[in-house]
């Protein structure tokens, strides 16, 4: 039996998904690993002030770090829960090229969205918080353009190339 449906569920699914996946890699990577940003350090700097600001202005930026995880965790279970409910429907045909590359079309739109909103217009971090930091934020943001319209390409030819789930 051939499936009938549109394979929308799994991309909007996997698209959500992407948008919680790059935000964790956002947050681990750049927030926790490389501590070369938090979510307010333009405004809330760790370097350049005495050391009871620093301490206070960590915290500060701890508190948003963890309400930014919150929203990513809440974003990638809301994903899971819409690809569970579309793998649940037969007749959503199922493709893993289209599947992987709407992860990669989230994940871009979450460079983009946040890098436009955070980065340029509300200023409240970058990439890294030195001189230097355009070029940072300006391969930020290239990186979404090319997940983006990578994903959206892999999406487009997935889409054509989607195959019925089995019965049984």
């Amino acid at each position: 039996m051939a499936a009938t449906g549109s394979p929308r569920p799994v991309v909007v699914a996997g698209t959500l998904l992407g948008i919680g996946m790059g935000g964790f890699v956002d947050g681990i990577v750049f927030h926790q690993i490389l501590q070369v940003h938090h979510m307010l350090t333009a405004r809330y700097p760790k370097v350049g002030v005495d050391p009871a600001t620093a301490v206070v202005n960590l915290e500060i930026n701890m508190f948003w770090d963890g309400v930014f995880h919150a929203v990513t965790w809440c974003t990638t279970a809301g994903g899971l829960a819409l690809l569970w409910r579309a793998a649940q429907d037969r007749t959503v045909p199922l493709s893993t090229r289209a599947f992987v590359g709407s992860l990669f079309l989230g994940w871009g739109l979450f460079n983009l969205v946040e890098g436009v909103i955070d980065h340029h217009v509300l200023h409240l971090h970058h990439v890294t918080e030195t001189e230097g930091h355009l070029v940072w934020d300006a391969a930020f943001l290239a990186s979404g353009v090319a997940f983006a319209v990578g994903g959206w390409l892999a999406v487009r030819s997935g889409v054509r190339g989607a195959s019925p789930q089995r019965l049984g």
